[in-house]
């Protein structure tokens, strides 16, 4: 049975709590776009797999392996458009300080793999994207 869009989007979180980053990577596809927000060294677009790759490979070298992920709310607005809401926290790698956030994610998905992906601060950010045209159709602009 064929995973549904949604499936895909909290699979791939799975996999990463659980530290299966081949798992977690194969739910994108080669094509991939990241986008970031902020001004920081983390933050702009990053597109195809690799690249995306290195993105999280290195932001989760900065935390201990206690670091998680809670899924709060999921849910597809449209076809192929994932909606998430998530509670992350864990200690810093070398400082060993508490880390807390929650973050808003949009997921597009096409035959079962994830093309684009962009972080929110907000729920109301995420919602308030998933009308722009980069979220709105199966291709990315």
């Amino acid at each position: 049975m064929a995973s549904s869009d949604i499936d895909v989007v909290r699979d791939q979180f799975g996999a990463v709590n659980e530290r299966d980053f081949a798992r977690a990577m194969n739910h994108y596809a080669d094509d991939v776009v990241l986008v970031v927000p902020g001004e920081g060294l983390q933050s702009g677009t990053f597109e195809g797999k690799q690249a995306v790759g290195e993105w999280f490979g290195d932001w989760f070298r900065t935390f201990d392996r206690d670091y998680r992920f809670e899924v709060k709310e999921a849910r597809e607005l449209r076809d192929g458009l994932i909606y998430l809401l998530a509670e992350h926290g864990g200690r810093g790698r070398l400082s060993g300080a508490e880390v807390q956030g929650e973050n808003a994610y949009l997921y597009r998905v096409r035959d079962g793999k994830v093309f684009r992906v962009g972080f929110f601060a907000s729920r109301d950010e995420a919602l308030e994207a998933a009308s722009l045209s980069e979220w709105s159709g199966g291709e990315t602009d």
